[in-house]
């Protein structure tokens, strides 16, 4: 049967600001998780970036929360700053029209306005691990009205290690609370905690399967360690992506990995858990502004990462799960348009390939390092060309769309917002404090 907002529950005005929002029909965890959050009872989600996860338990708890007490009465728990602050913009376009009162609290954000917009009255608070601790030894939030918890990316904390910190936390809420647990993957800890704070919960899985990596072109390239590097240059300007995300292991990676390619010439810049917040909103402003095209990342630091306009995705390396896999590519292909991702592997690395074409139930393409064939001219196409649309001059944003890179020829390209169209970016300075010298941009420059 089919369904739609109202006939899971929700409230007249609430599905009217969804379709505002361009979002009529729910997706499949929303369908399961609604009704029963609806009831009361507790749940337990394992699903994908990309499945409409946060509006299936912010919903909910938008419809029960009561206007009249200005106290905390749902608490949402998140690994990261950035996602925190992602949950607290989809929130607050639902909440601030139905006279609900949202405020995201981090670490790096000013604790004295925090402590203001708790005594002002916040019902929901949208927080990591680590500031929600510093506030609950103040004494300046209060959680004992809690009524609805949700552990959000609920793996991430533990390999963060926030476990003993969220523990606390839970504890501290309401005994007649209702609790939402949301995790990518479900480790022996994280099932664990479940079953000490839940009351029979609904467990609820949505399978790989259903995780539409339809429009997203899948590539594996062999390449020996000592070659990713040039390997990655050389696909970069290939594809001419309009914005990437390199995925690395370590933070160790990500910063050579983003140094490299900064001296090289590419507009790039690194998003890693050991920078300051103000220099994490610094580069996820740029990006999502297109000012860097290329963002070097760990897994962690862009947890919930959600950018539109992210058309290729570089695994400089490889996954050790599939879930992660789906995680980092699914960045890409969203909203009906085509994304690319491509994975390095070493030689030895071909018992994770394995691992992951069984988990996606697809064989992958792969090619060698000297293999110059990558996709096929139809598929290079898509990923180059410029529709006859963009050349008559269509509206600024499906211009956006067009995959552009900085070394295509600017007379071609014209005023588009592409990185032709903006500055190189300023030599970055380490640790010390010291410029990193560039020996790539001058080269660059001259073509």
């Amino acid at each position: 049967m089919h369904k739609d907002f109202t006939s899971l529950g929700m409230r007249r005005k609430i599905v009217a600001l969804l379709a505002e929002n361009g979002i009529i029909k729910p997706t499949e965890i929303q369908i399961q998780a609604i009704p029963a959050i609806m009831s009361g009872k507790d749940v337990v989600g394992q699903s994908q970036t990309g499945t409409g996860k946060t509006l299936a338990f912010v919903l909910p708890i938008l419809e029960k929360i009561e206007i009249s007490k200005p106290i905390v009465q749902a608490l949402i728990i998140t690994p990261t700053r950035e996602l925190a602050l992602q949950i607290t913009r989809e929130v607050a376009k639902l909440a601030d029209q139905l006279e609900i009162q949202v405020l995201s609290v981090y670490g790096g954000q000013d604790v004295d306005r925090q402590i203001k917009r708790l005594k002002g009255g916040a019902q929901i608070v949208i927080g990591t691990p680590g500031r929600l601790m510093d506030h609950l030894r103040r004494e300046t939030i209060q959680l004992e009205n809690v009524t609805k918890l949700v552990l959000d990316e609920a793996d991430q904390m533990l390999h963060m290690g926030f476990l003993e910190d969220v523990e606390e936390l839970v504890r501290q809420t309401s005994n007649k609370r209702q609790t939402m647990l949301f995790s990518a993957t479900m480790p022996s800890k994280i099932r664990g905690l479940a079953d000490r704070y839940m009351r029979k919960p609904l467990d609820i899985r949505i399978q790989t399967k259903n995780i539409t990596l339809d429009e997203i072109k899948q590539i594996m390239v062999e390449v020996p360690e000592a070659e990713k590097i040039a390997k990655l240059s050389s696909m970069i300007d290939e594809y001419r992506p309009y914005l990437a995300i390199v995925f690395c292991h370590t933070k160790k990676r990500a910063i050579a990995v983003n140094m490299a390619l900064s001296q090289k010439g590419y507009e790039t810049d690194e998003l890693h858990g050991e920078l300051s917040q103000a220099k994490r909103e610094q580069v996820m402003k740029r990006f999502r502004e297109a000012k860097i095209q290329i963002l070097v990342a760990t897994d962690i630091a862009a947890r919930g990462l959600d950018v539109e306009g992210v058309t290729h995705i570089f695994n400089y390396d490889i996954p050790h799960d599939v879930d992660s896999y789906i995680h980092r590519i699914g960045r890409t292909g969203r909203a009906g348009q085509v994304g690319m991702a491509i994975t390095l592997i070493d030689p030895h690395e071909q018992p994770y390939v394995r691992l992951i074409e069984q988990g996606i139930r697809a064989a992958i393409e792969k090619h060698k390092v000297n293999d110059q064939k990558v996709v096929s001219s139809d598929k290079r196409r898509v990923f180059n060309a410029k529709s006859e649309e963009e050349k008559a001059g269509v509206e600024k944003k499906e211009k956006k769309r067009a995959f552009v890179f900085g070394k295509t020829d600017k007379k071609k390209t014209g005023n588009h917002s592409g990185a032709n169209s903006r500055s190189r970016r300023k030599p970055k300075e380490n640790e010390k404090g010291e410029q990193q010298a560039q020996p790539g941009r001058e080269k660059r420059k001259k073509r």
